[in-house]
């Protein structure tokens, strides 16, 4: 939340015991760093209503040394990314599931891996048009059947062959969108309710920040997990 460094961390928590008159002990920096390795970080519980879920992604820089020294002798380097894929649920605000993934990996591909982190049932899965593909669709079908799909279909999409026989959720949508255009699909199916996980992303660059410290998998991993948990905790303290 600082964006501190496990060292200037460590030395921030001594100084906040020591004001507070605690004769603690504080963990060392590489103590820290060798247990987020595989530190188990428990999930947010949705309950045993159904959620609303809203997913995007968005992109963290890796943090190291090489930024330092491109700004003291002006080196020029690939900058190094990785992808954060959120869902949040839209009626807490919380986000429920997180996956950190190489920036090659697309948003469609991490809805399964997103889903599986979710502990509970789904009525409706909202995303923008980066999930309109049948795999999103089968991924949302074969683990909540009854959940409505919320995607834009691409302006170029076509209806399936049986469109007039047994209309799939993707057929609906565009014959909701020739029907009432596409700000009018909007609002008849919730679809704007995504700004809310885009929410959440502006309140994670803004409090958490735009990058990632750790320097492995296991600990970015870690990293994540705590980090949507400090957002989620602020949301309930108000």
């Amino acid at each position: 939340m600082f964006r501190l460094a496990l060292r200037q961390t460590e030395g921030l928590i001594g100084s906040i015991l020591q004001l507070l008159g605690f004769d603690l002990a504080v963990p060392d920096h590489s103590t820290l760093s060798r247990r987020a390795e595989t530190l188990e970080v428990p999930r947010s519980k949705t309950g045993s209503q159904p959620v609303h879920l809203l997913v995007d992604s968005t992109g963290l820089r890796l943090c190291g040394p090489g930024e330092w020294l491109e700004e003291k002798h002006g080196s020029k380097r690939r900058r190094a990314w990785k992808m954060l894929h959120l869902a949040t649920d839209a009626d807490a605000g919380h986000i429920v599931a997180s996956v950190l993934t190489d920036r090659d990996a697309d948003d469609g591909s991490q809805v399964g891996p997103l889903l599986d982190r979710v502990d509970g049932p789904v009525t409706s899965f909202i995303g923008d048009g980066a999930y309109d593909r049948e795999d999103v669709y089968a991924e949302v079908s074969g683990r909540h059947p009854d959940a409505d799909v919320v995607v834009p279909p691409r302006s170029s999409a076509a209806p399936s062959t049986a469109a007039e026989t047994r209309p799939t959720q993707r057929d609906a949508h565009l014959r909701c969108i020739i029907e009432r255009g596409r700000m009018g699909w909007q609002r008849a199916s919730g679809y704007n309710w995504r700004a809310l996980v885009e929410t959440d992303i502006s309140r994670w660059k803004r409090v958490i920040g735009d990058g990632l410290r750790s320097q492995t998998d296991g600990r970015q991993a870690t990293e994540v997990a705590i980090a949507a948990n400090v957002l989620n905790r602020m949301l309930d303290l108000g």
